[in-house]
This record gives C-alpha cells, sequence and structure tokens, in this order.
C-alpha cells in the first residue's frame, strides 16, 4: 500500500490522473475533477489530491491549456471556450460520471461553462474563491477600467498573448512557499480574460453548486462574483479560514470541507 501511495502521489504532482485504491469501502468512491485558476497549473493542487485520494476518492488534476506543463500550446487562439473544451473532452475520454468539479479562483467561469455543456457528467459544482459570472459576461467584466488598462498594457508585450504571473504573494502565499509556488507559475492566456461565458442554459444547469469563500490574504473581493450566490439560489456556501490559494496554505482543512459536502 505504501508504495501505491507513493506512485499516486507522484502522479497527481505532474498534473495527470490519478488512480485511487479503495481505502474506506463503506464509502461511496466520487470522483474529484480539480480545475486551476489563473497562472497555476495541476501543480498547485499536490498537497490536496493526495488527501482525498487517501480517503478512497478517484482524482484528476489536469493543467490547461497553456499552462504549466503545457505552455508550449499557448498562443493568440487560447481563449475561455478552449479551456473549457479541454476539460470537457477528458470528462469524455475517461468516461467520468458524477463528477465533483472544483473550480478555483479563474477556474470559476471554467466549471460553470463545462456544466453548461456536460451536465449529464457532473454531480456537484464546488467554487473555491471563484470568479462567479453569467452568460454574456467575462472575467476583465469583474475588474476595474484602471485593471483593464494595466492587463493591455502587459499583455501587448506579448503581442496579445498573454499576461505575465504577479509574485505569489498576490495569492496569500508567504514563507517557503512563496518561491515554490513564484517557481512554477506561466503566463496566463490573454484571450481567457476577455472573451464573454457562452451559456445556452440557466446558470449551473441543473448541477448542484456550492461556493467556498476564503477570508485570509489574497482573497477574492465580492465583486468576483456577479450572481447571487445564496442559499436562496440555490448554493450552499461556506468560508475558510485561509489565503486564496487554499490548496497550498491549508490542504488539510480544505480536504476535510471538500469530503463532507461533496
Amino acid at each position: 500500500m505504501t508504495s501505491r501511495r507513493r506512485l499516486l502521489s507522484a502522479t497527481i504532482g505532474a498534473g495527470a490522473i490519478a488512480a485511487v485504491p479503495a481505502l474506506h469501502a463503506r464509502e461511496r468512491t466520487r470522483t474529484y475533477v480539480l480545475i486551476h485558476g489563473a497562472w497555476h497549473g495541476g501543480w498547485c493542487w499536490q498537497r490536496l489530491a493526495p488527501l482525498l485520494a487517501a480517503a478512497g476518492h478517484r482524482v484528476l488534476a489536469p493543467s490547461l491549456p497553456g499552462l504549466a506543463e503545457r505552455a508550449g500550446e499557448l498562443s493568440a487562439a487560447t481563449n475561455l471556450d478552449v479551456h473549457i473544451g479541454d476539460v470537457v473532452a477528458l470528462l469524455s475520454r475517461e468516461q467520468l460520471r458524477d463528477v465533483v468539479l472544483v473550480g478555483h479562483s479563474y477556474a470559476g467561469l471554467v466549471i460553470t461553462g463545462i456544466a453548461d455543456r456536460a451536465a449529464a457528467r457532473l454531480a456537484h459544482l464546488v467554487y473555491l474563491d471563484a470568479v462567479i459570472v453569467g452568460s454574456g459576461a467575462s472575467w476583465s467584466s469583474t475588474h476595474s477600467r484602471a485593471r483593464l488598462l494595466e492587463w493591455a498594457r502587459l499583455a501587448k508585450a506579448s503581442g496579445g498573448v498573454s499576461v505575465p504571473p504577479p509574485d505569489a504573494s498576490a495569492f496569500g502565499i508567504s514563507a517557503t512557499d512563496r518561491d515554490w509556488v513564484n517557481a512554477r507559475l506561466t503566463p496566463h492566456p490573454y484571450g481567457t480574460y476577455v472573451q464573454p461565458l457562452r451559456l445556452t442554459h440557466p446558470f449551473g444547469n441543473g448541477v448542484r453548486r456550492t461556493h467556498i469563500g476564503c477570508s485570509g490574504p489574497g482573497a477574492l473581493s465580492a465583486g468576483a462574483r456577479r450572481v447571487p450566490v445564496t442559499p436562496a439560489a440555490g448554493w450552499s456556501t461556506y468560508m475558510l479560514d485561509a489565503a486564496h490559494d487554499a490548496m497550498v496554505t491549508r490542504p488539510k482543512q480544505l480536504a476535510d470541507l471538500l469530503l463532507s459536502i461533496g
């Protein structure tokens, strides 16, 4: 069993698919698909994913096109639709059902788009301190004009292709983790920032929805959420005392919460 867990950790650390041993026969095995935020990659879940796996669940932590080990795929055509389509294809290729789909930060837009296209494969949408907008809005819709202009200026240096990563402290990362995260951040596709989200069904497409807000350094403001995120609107809501990158700074607390609501 020890050797299997070591193999599992190495596989998840590469942002790939992990085959998970059934450690708790009485608990229904779930599939967690973890979608990272801007500038990150599947690597950011490597402290959290083994905790979900140790509870007997299957865990997938892919990197999105143009980021992390897929940085070579970055181009001017890398937009929100590309990211959504990439994960929809993964769900289909792996024949996944009843998926708990977790989207961190920017990936709130990605998982909303996935639900619109592939709701039949999903059991639960979990938005982790995420950007949440409706159809016709974009990530840039949540920002001030000053920030829009600043990001356009930053993207211009790459020919409009990407925005360079900020320091890891922007995500609430400090101390020794700061160097670890900074070494792995990669430029983020600018097209995903400006392209509007296109939905053909009501928000969530009937899939159960949960928002986990973070209250620590780097946490997103309420301005990142442009649709009602309340119990009255069909949401479950939780607060986590953690930095924005909770999967890095508080993996055990986050894993416990995901397992309890999964």
